[in-house]
C-alpha cells in the first residue's frame, strides 16, 4: 500500500529584514501539552483528483480561515515519520496569526469512552524566526525551512 499523500505551505514573510515562517501548532488531545517539536506547516490529504498545489491552498485556508493568493514555489517531498509523503510549496504572504479560523474535526476522546468530541484541526498559528522555527517545528520537516532559504530571492 503506498504511502498516505498530503500536500501543504510554508508561508513566509521579511519582517524588520528578517525573514520568519508561520507554522501552527495541531488541535486535538495528543497534541495539547506539545509545544517544542510540534509545530508544522499547514497541510492535509491530496484528494482523488486533486493535483498538490490545490489541495495545499485548500488546506491552508480549512486550517487558517484566510484564502492565499500568489505564486507557489515547489519544494520537494519530504517523508514524515509516520511515512506519510507531503509535497510542500513556499508562498510570500502576511497573516495575521491571531486571527486563524480553523475548521473542526471529531474523534472519540477519551479512547473508548463512547464519547465524541469537536476539536480545531488547528489551535494557534505563529510566526518565528528562522533559528526559532528550527528549534519549534516538527523535525521531519525541518528540510523545508533550508529549501525556502535556498530558493528565496533577497
Amino acid at each position: 500500500m503506498p504511502a498516505p499523500r498530503s500536500a501543504g505551505l510554508l508561508i513566509w514573510r521579511v519582517c524588520e529584514g528578517a525573514m520568519e515562517v508561520l507554522l501552527v501548532h495541531p488541535g486535538g488531545p495528543y497534541w495539547r501539552n506539545k509545544d517544542a517539536g510540534a509545530w508544522q506547516i499547514p497541510k492535509g490529504m491530496i484528494e482523488p483528483g486533486e493535483d498538490a498545489a490545490s489541495a495545499a491552498l485548500r488546506e491552508a485556508q480549512e486550517e487558517l480561515g484566510a484564502a492565499l493568493e500568489g505564486a507557489l514555489v515547489p519544494l520537494g517531498e519530504i517523508r514524515q515519520a509516520g511515512g506519510k509523503i507531503v509535497e510542500a510549496f513556499a508562498i510570500e504572504a502576511d497573516i495575521d496569526a491571531a486571527a486563524i479560523r480553523s475548521n473542526m474535526f471529531e474523534m472519540e476522546w477519551p479512547p473508548k469512552s463512547g464519547r465524541m468530541q469537536r476539536f480545531p484541526e488547528v489551535d494557534a498559528a505563529r510566526w518565528f524566526g528562522v533559528e526559532e522555527a528550527r528549534e519549534m517545528m516538527l523535525a521531519s520537516q525541518l528540510p523545508l525551512i533550508e529549501r525556502v532559504l535556498a530558493i528565496r530571492k533577497p
